[in-house]
Parts: C-alpha cells; structure tokens; sequence
C-alpha cells in the first residue's frame, strides 16, 4: 500500500472517530496531515493525534485509546481540558453510539478485578496507598477524598468539607453517647468529627495501610483514640452492635454482585432499630463504568444506579427517608481538586512521572467534566429499620444555623 493510500485510510479513521463522537466542535488532527472537519474555523480545542497505533486504538477502543494516548503524549489537547471533554460528552450523548468496545472491556475488568477479600486490597491499595504525602498536595488539609458540601458556590473548600461532615451527622440524627460504624473511613476525618463534634463513639473499617496509619495518628493528636478505633479489616468483617452504620465513597468500590452482602453486614451491625447513609457515586441509568479510569485509576470500581443499590437496602426491609443528589457539588470539589493539583504538577511529576501526572489530570478534568453533564450523579440515601425511633418529622434539623464543628482544629497545624 503506497503513502497515499495510507494516508487516506487514516483520515478515512479518523472521519469515523469524529463521527462517533457526534460531530463536536472541536478539530482532530493526524500528525503533520490535513484536520476533520476542516469546516470549524474557531474549534473549542484541537486533539492532535500522532502515531498509527494510537489512532487504531482510537478507532476499536476509543476510551481507552485516548486516555492512554492522552497520558503517554501522543495525544495532545490544545484548549480548556476540562471544556473540551464536557463538550464531548454531550455530543456522544445526541449520538447515542452503541459502545460495544466499553461493555466487552468492562466483562473482562469485572473477571480480573473481582472485588473478593483478595480482590478488594488490591483494587484499594492500587489506588488509596500510592502515599500520603500525593494526596496532601492538593486535598484539603483535613484529607477528605469524597463530595464536600457547598452552602454558597464560593464557600472554600476546607469549609465545604466541614460543612459535609455536619450534613452527614445531621441527616442521621447523631447524638452524644451514641455508637457508629463506618464502612470504607478513608484517612479518617469524618469519624473524627462525629466523636469530636458530636460525642458519638465509632469504629472506623478500613483496608488501606496508609489510611489506617494517617487516622490512626491523628486520633492521638487529637486525643480521641479512646473515642475512635480504626480497624484495618474488609467491611464484610465488621462486628459488634451500633445505632448507626454511615459509609461515604465505598460503595463504588463493593461491586453490584456483593450489594446483598452488605446488605446483611448493614442490618447485623444496626438491626431494625438502627439508622444508617450510603454517600456514594451513582448514575441515573444503569451502564458500564469508565473502562479506563477502572484499568488506569480506580481498578474494581462499579458505579450504580440507584435501581441497583435498592439491592443493599430491601432484602433487610429497610425504608429510604431520603434520597438527595449532590451532583453539582462533586463538580464543585473536582474543580477545587484539579486546581491544587495543577498546582502541585512538578511535584507530581518527580513523584511519579509525567504520564502519571496526564493520567490523572485526565482523571480529575473528565470527571468534572462527567458531573456536569449527568453522566455522573452524588447520591446520598438516609435508611432506617423498621423498629427505628428516630425518623424526623420533617427536614428542619438539617438547616439549623448553629453548626457543632468548629473551623481550625489544632489537629490541622499538628499534622501540617
């Protein structure tokens, strides 16, 4: 085949990649050869495309294709990252392609990311114990990995957090002497906060080795290790008796097949009269989650729709008395995350590399760019056994004016 006819073959490729994304108003453009579509004269960003296996990756696996292309270089984006993705996604939205490569990608991830006992570690160690140190350049001070609460959009993050960890205590109605279980504690500040702010006792569960070790010690910095016990153990072994189970950000890391499971861990552990949240990532419609982000980023990741999480919650007769979507405010602390992040890229760069450091600045800007556009939902539901005396009569006691927590923990300074 002479070059010609190779070239053409190659724009023919890369005509039925912008085809498939639904005709956005961007410019693809392959190596030194002519763009598609030539017609756009101020594109929102031009992707240049350089090398034959990278546009073949994007021809049969076109997520992953430019994801890895975008972290390897050989993708570049030359405009807002952020604005070009959301633009993207609701184009492919109109389009309504099959996606036949994404739901054979996702069977296979299922198979080899299996979130078993085994399974689980490794998804979570893959992703939680790359090092402390990496996700103190650019979450907030109090290490919370999950959707802060926004009162007003220009609320700082570190507020925002604050305001999050209250709305959770709230929506449970948590009171001094009362004793918590929490599934999946990350580095610990929401158990922290409700033994600090709310004089609960809790028993955090947890399988990262770095999370566990940062909790841990800032529960003696604090002086509540008496009040908060940190356990490194899988959810599936919790035991004990409490008024409430809370979980924020692990649900997406159970897996659809292990729902019921939890379900019977929830109700051994609160029974009928005990209360309990689920604060998790979910969709408006069941699909595959991002094949990439499963292999590159957050391996053994399901997110559901909240068809499946009634799978937790109706085998042990619990009822839902609230369901509220914090869709917005995820976009919100995405944006606050990939602006520390960007911050902090030469740092990241000599931690890990610079197809580390695209991979997740592709990682942050997609999901913004994804809660912007619906693909991506944050929903929090309130649940109760049947037996359970403390159902509140309306929603007044989540907007009081009077918050317990206090803004700048001497802890903050201490772990600085």
């Amino acid at each position: 085949m002479n070059n010609s006819a190779v070239s053409s073959l190659e724009k023919w490729f890369l005509g039925k990649i912008y085809d498939s994304l639904g005709k956005p108003p961007i410019r693809l453009v392959l190596g030194s050869e002519g763009d598609i579509p030539r017609h756009i004269d101020k594109p929102v960003a031009t992707v240049s495309i350089s090398g034959h296996r990278t546009l073949a990756k994007l021809v049969f696996y076109p997520e992953i294709g430019f994801g890895d292309g975008y972290a390897d270089g050989s993708i570049r984006v030359n405009g807002d990252l952020v604005r070009t993705l959301e633009i993207v996604l609701r184009s492919m939205k109109r389009a309504r392609g099959s996606g036949w490569a994404s739901r054979m990608m996702s069977r296979w991830l299922d198979f080899i990311q299996e979130n078993t006992l085994r399974g689980s570690a490794r998804n979570i160690h893959h992703h939680y114990d790359l090092s402390n140190d990496f996700y103190k350049l650019w979450l907030d001070r109090q290490m919370v990995y999950t959707c802060a609460y926004f009162p007003t959009p220009s609320t700082p993050l570190e507020e925002a957090q604050i305001a999050k960890m209250d709305h959770v205590c709230r929506k449970i109605q948590l009171e001094a002497g009362e004793r918590v279980v929490e599934a999946g504690c990350g580095w610990g500040a929401l158990a922290l906060h409700m033994a600090k702010y709310y004089g609960a006792t809790v028993r955090a569960f947890n399988i990262s080795k770095e999370q566990i070790a940062y909790g841990r010690e800032r529960a003696k910095l604090e002086g509540l290790s008496h009040k908060v016990e940190f356990i490194e153990d899988d959810y599936r072994n919790i035991s004990g008796e409490y008024d409430a189970f809370v979980s924020v950000g692990m649900v997406e890391h159970v897996g659809a097949k292990h729902y019921k499971e939890l379900g019977r861990v929830i109700h051994r552990s609160i029974g009928n009269a005990g209360r309990g949240l689920l604060h998790f990532i979910g969709r408006t419609q069941q699909r595959p989650f991002s094949p990439w982000i499963r292999k590159r980023i957050f391996p053994g990741a399901h997110v559901p729709g909240l068809r499946e999480v009634a799978d937790i919650l109706e085998p042990s007769d619990f009822s839902v008395l609230d369901v509220e979507n914090l869709q917005f405010h995820y976009a919100k602390t995405l944006e606050h995350w990939l602006a520390r992040y960007e911050k902090a890229s030469d740092r990241v760069t000599e931690m890990f590399g610079p197809e580390f450091l695209r991979a997740w600045r592709l990682y942050l800007a997609g999901s913004i760019a994804a809660f912007r556009v619906g693909n991506l939902q944050l929903f929090q539901i309130v649940f109760a056994g049947t037996d359970c005396q403390k159902i509140p009569w309306t929603r007044a006691h989540l907007y009081e004016d009077e918050l317990p927590a206090k803004k700048g923990s001497k802890w903050i300074h201490a772990m600085s």
